[in-house]
């Protein structure tokens, strides 16, 4: 079993990029600001020879109101009650502080192992705060530096002397998680919709628009299958997207899509299908997953029944590349129609896997073809001959056609809406290459018959008793005399030549022109 260590400390003290150190790759995002981190961040690691299961925290703060800072501490104190050891990061560069030492008596009040470990202490400037430690009464500090990687060792050491006996239970997962993103724009209710699934307040909500900066993994089981949560930040426009801090988070939210297998969208349902919404559907498209529209808040609309159906008509008529998407209408704050939501994730999960045998294609294709034939393309008609889908996950496949580089686009589109409503596909992104079969005689017939037989071939000799082919000689020979029989016509062709005499010669010269032919003039006789 991995042992579970939770990250604590105030902010800023380099908690984050420990995380990602352990862990082996940027989970988490860092940032030279305090406060970045808000939300439980999980991840597995490995340190030495033990495999470590990480909870990134938030910065603790030293407030019980009913503040933001307030929900990020309860969420603090919930990780160290879930680990099996806390691991209590402090900076060495500025010393022990006040808050450092409010947080140090937490912890003693709490039945749990603490590793105390000093950061940024790879320089001489940070002996005086790694002394300073050992007056919080958690034992000897552990030097580190998690930028640089230093002091790795002496934390391995002080994790395996208060790990607990490995009792070698192998837990042998049958299936892999479902992995299941949850997008939308900031405030759309999307963290509140995954405490409501998973029946507790995992998430930090409020209020307050982009709370989860984070893409926060969340593992749960539903109806005995294991299924990955992926709570992710809010998507703005591109061009309000300003700040350093925002663009990695839509940078981690990008990421979650593309490493997704099913993407619920989280829409408004007072103003759903916004410009951003479709953008986000266009992106789960293209990237080839599965898409569930959720509409959150559903308990603030008037008349539900006929608002659901102008929604579902706008969803076909702006998104027609992912038409047949389901569009389930709930309310995460009271649950409504909650149940809803699952069955149809699953439902897109089973049709983003499914497989087509290939002889129920091609007795499809036939049907398709027969109903609407290919269009004549410069006077000749695109005739598809053969289908096979070549993989699943989004649904592949490919159509070998004659002249298939002329295939136009619309009976491309008319073919995959025609593939989704026989094979029962609806909302599942789906990709179609056109190929041509190549012809082994389209650049001769040399390579499948004899070589043409001419007289230039057979002309070079190799020595003056070498062998050739049989019947070499009589095509030589052959050749030859055809070259005879042509000799004296050619030769009646041509006609004498010689040079030039008289005017001939005189107009041969160079710079001489013709003269022109002149009357002579009439002089008029003189009268004696």
């Amino acid at each position: 079993m991995p042992l579970k260590i939770a990250i604590v400390g105030r902010p800023n003290v380099g908690k984050s990029t420990l995380f990602n150190r352990l862990a082996g790759k940027k989970l988490a995002i860092v940032d030279d600001r305090p406060g970045v981190t808000r939300d439980r961040r999980f991840g597995t690691g490995r340190l030495g020879d033990l495999d470590l299961e990480l909870i990134d925290t938030a910065g603790f703060e030293d407030v019980t109101d009913e503040s933001l800072e307030s929900r990020m501490r309860a969420q603090t104190v919930r990780a160290i009650e879930e680990a099996d050891v806390a691991l209590f990061v402090v900076d060495a560069r500025e010393g022990v502080t006040p808050l450092d030492e409010v947080f140090a008596e937490i912890l003693r009040k709490h039945d749990k192992p603490v590793i105390l470990a000093a950061n940024k202490a790879e320089g001489k400037a940070s002996d005086a705060g790694v002394m300073e430690a050992f007056g919080l009464g958690l034992g000897e500090p552990v030097a580190i530096s998690a930028e640089h990687g230093e002091g790795m060792a002496d934390l391995f050491a002080a994790v395996a002397a208060v790990a607990p006996a490995d009792d070698e239970e192998a837990e042998d997962e049958a299936d892999k998680p479902v992995r299941i993103a949850i997008v939308g724009r900031p405030n759309a209710g999307k963290s509140t919709l995954v405490n409501r699934l998973i029946g507790e307040d995992r998430l930090l909500t409020g209020p307050e628009a982009g709370i989860t900066r984070d893409a926060i993994p969340v593992d749960w089981t539903w109806e005995g299958r294991p299924v990955r949560l992926v709570d992710t930040a809010g998507l703005r426009r591109k061009a309000r997207v300003q700040e350093k801090l925002e663009k990695l988070s839509t940078a981690d939210t990008i990421r979650a899509i593309t490493f997704a297998e099913v993407v619920i969208l989280v829409m408004d349902a007072t103003h759903p299908f916004e410009i951003q919404d479709l953008q986000i559907a266009d992106l789960v498209e293209r990237e080839g997953r599965g898409l569930v529209f959720c509409l959150a808040k559903w308990d603030l609309v008037e008349e539900p029944g006929q608002r659901l159906k102008e929604v579902i008509e706008q969803a076909e008529r702006m998104l027609p590349q992912l038409r047949g998407a389901p569009v389930i209408a709930l309310s995460a704050e009271t649950g409504r129609h909650l149940d809803r939501l699952m069955p149809a994730v699953f439902k897109v999960h089973d049709d983003w896997s499914t497989k087509v045998k290939t002889r129920d294609l091609n007795d499809w294709l036939q049907m398709a073809i027969q109903r609407h034939p290919p269009p004549a393309v410069n006077g000749r008609r695109v005739k598809p001959k053969y289908m096979a889908q070549t993989k699943a996950r989004p649904p592949t496949f490919v159509l070998f056609a004659s002249r298939a580089d002329q295939l136009p686009d619309h009976y491309r589109r008319y073919l995959i809406n025609s593939l989704r409503e026989s094979f029962d596909l609806p909302g599942v992104p789906m990709r179609l290459t056109v190929k041509s079969n190549k012809n082994p005689y389209a650049e001769g017939e040399a390579k499948g018959g004899p070589a043409p037989v001419s007289a230039p071939s057979f002309a070079p000799k190799i020595g003056p008793k070498a062998r050739q082919p049989k019947g070499v000689a009589a095509a030589r020979a052959k050749a030859a005399g055809a070259v005879s029989a042509a000799a004296p016509a050619k030769a009646k062709a041509k006609k004498p030549t010689g040079s030039p005499k008289g005017r001939a010669a005189k107009l041969a010269r160079p710079g001489v022109k013709p003269k022109r032919a002149s009357r002579p003039t009439s002089r008029p006789k003189s009268s004696r």
